[in-house]
């Protein structure tokens, strides 16, 4: 059998949360379109009905190229943890259940030629890849400029040994090759608080990033060319495996929520009533699938979406996980206020497939929550975007938008999750963000880089990596 004419098989591990599997099956189709062959190994059981259904949609699109496996966690006592977050505890069970994996992926019937897990996994992986001698990547959920922050601080902790980062991460993290420092307000507060969970998982896994074949972002050139350079220039920290920017990573149909052709009443009603809107007039406001919106700041939200002057389709989410409890948003609001939304706006609870909104013509802006995956879906539409980081990596998520010049970021708001912004600033924010001809402009110029990088068949950077890395793989299996 020829080089050309073997087959790639890789076996896939995603962690909990939409934000961490869908990135995993973005990668994973990309491969597929090249014929690649992909064992697809599901932890169970997941956080969320969403996280099981995109999975189920996944396997039934590729009936005959993915095989799944399902990987059945070790129940976690919570009080054996520093967290009550329900995402971090499946991390943190997953990483205690990966040594159920050896017999898993020697079992498979055609070798494997990699595996590709989520990056919250390095550490209790490695041993398992290296006793069975297969190479080992991860995929990257987060900007190259937060990759960058994670790469390095294993530099700073490294005369510093047993120390938390609280006590060794300055006002500003200077980072070789990258011109913008981050400031330490930046930083996820779980990693300066000593002995989370966060902290724990991220400082071991820096330090093993050098022991991994490769890494696989949702990033490209034209976006974050200088981080991109920096880590792969060994700028960053030395022993670096490769950083492949295989982004824009962009919905694929296996994701509509709605199959056999049939659009849910949840998107045809949206849809109709953004067809009724002016071109760019409408704010689509989400904070994602993980956010929930505190109560103390939901009014002041409605409050200045009233006061903005603009239409807008508001998706709300008043819980964490998607099993809880619902509760009425008029409950919350009252329904003086309620009415008032109502006239200006269209607000939904349920998962709507947001490239589609962000896609739409009416849609002018983008207020967010700073999520890597919602700033590339809006990077890919051209859409400006205000971000309001509200936990973990948005604020360096944000800075990477601000400086690419596709979106704003008022710093002054703090996190989302700690300070209460008024609904007259709130306002403000919306018009400068609606109103700004340069943010627009530049936006359009960066959809026109995105559609390139990914561009199928006529040499898109993102294919250039695929196909080189396919074929390295094939030569590798030859060889051995």
């Amino acid at each position: 059998m020829s080089v050309s004419e073997r087959v790639v098989h890789l076996a896939f591990l995603p962690s909990a949360g939409i934000g961490h599997l869908n990135p995993c099956l973005r990668i994973a189709a990309l491969f597929l379109r090249y014929g690649c062959k992909v064992t697809l190994i599901t932890p169970k059981p997941t956080v969320s009905l969403a996280e099981s259904n995109l999975i189920s949609r996944f396997c039934s699109s590729f009936p005959h190229q993915v095989t799944r496996t399902d990987l059945n966690l070790i129940p976690l006592d919570p009080t054996t943890v520093n967290t009550s977050d329900p995402f971090w505890l499946q991390f943190e069970t997953i990483r205690r259940s990966v040594h159920l994996l050896a017999p898993i992926l020697s079992s498979l019937s055609t070798p494997l030629s990699a595996f590709i897990y989520d990056v919250s996994l390095i550490s209790p992986l490695i041993p398992v890849t290296e006793k069975l001698t297969c190479p080992s990547y991860i995929y990257f959920t987060s900007s190259a400029r937060m990759l960058s922050f994670f790469a390095h601080l294993s530099v700073l902790a490294a005369p510093n040994q047993g120390a938390h980062p609280s006590s060794f991460i300055g006002d500003d993290i200077k980072i070789p090759g990258i011109a913008s420092p981050i400031p330490r307000s930046s930083v996820p507060t779980v990693l300066l608080q000593p002995n989370s969970l966060f902290e724990s998982i991220f400082m071991e896994d820096s330090a093993n990033l050098a022991k991994l074949n490769g890494v696989f972002i949702n990033s490209f050139e034209e976006l974050e060319g200088e981080a991109l350079a920096a880590l792969n220039e060994g700028k960053v920290a030395k022993g670096l495996p490769p950083v492949y920017g295989v982004g824009p990573l962009m919905a694929c149909e296996f994701e509509e929520v709605d199959q056999g052709g049939q659009r849910g009443g949840c998107m045809r009603s949206i849809l109709e009533w953004l067809d009724e809107q002016s071109e760019t007039s409408v704010v689509y406001v989400c904070f994602g699938n993980r956010t929930a919106t505190r109560r103390e700041q939901i009014k002041d939200m409605a409050l200045g979406l009233v006061e903005c002057g603009y239409s807008f389709l508001w998706v709300v989410k008043l819980k964490e996980v998607d099993r809880e409890e619902e509760e009425d948003l008029e409950e919350v609001l009252g329904s003086e206020l309620m009415n008032k939304v109502k006239e200006k706006g269209v607000v939904e609870k349920e998962f709507v497939e947001q490239v589609e909104i962000l896609g739409h013509p009416s849609v002018g802006g983008f207020v967010s929550h700073g999520g890597w995956n919602s700033i590339m879906e809006t990077v890919w539409e051209g859409v400006p975007i205000l971000s309001w980081p509200q936990s973990g990596d948005q604020k360096i998520t944000s800075e990477t938008a601000r400086i690419s010049g596709v979106g704003i970021w008022p710093h002054e708001w703090g996190w989302g999750a700690q300070e209460v912004v008024k609904g007259e600033e709130i306002a403000k924010r919306i018009k400068e963000m609606m109103s700004n001809e340069s943010l627009r402009v530049r936006a359009a110029e960066m959809k026109k880089a995105a559609r390139k990088a990914a561009a199928a068949g006529v040499g898109g950077s993102c294919e250039v990596i695929i196909k080189r890395q396919i074929e390295g793989w094939k030569r590798n299996s030859q060889a051995t």
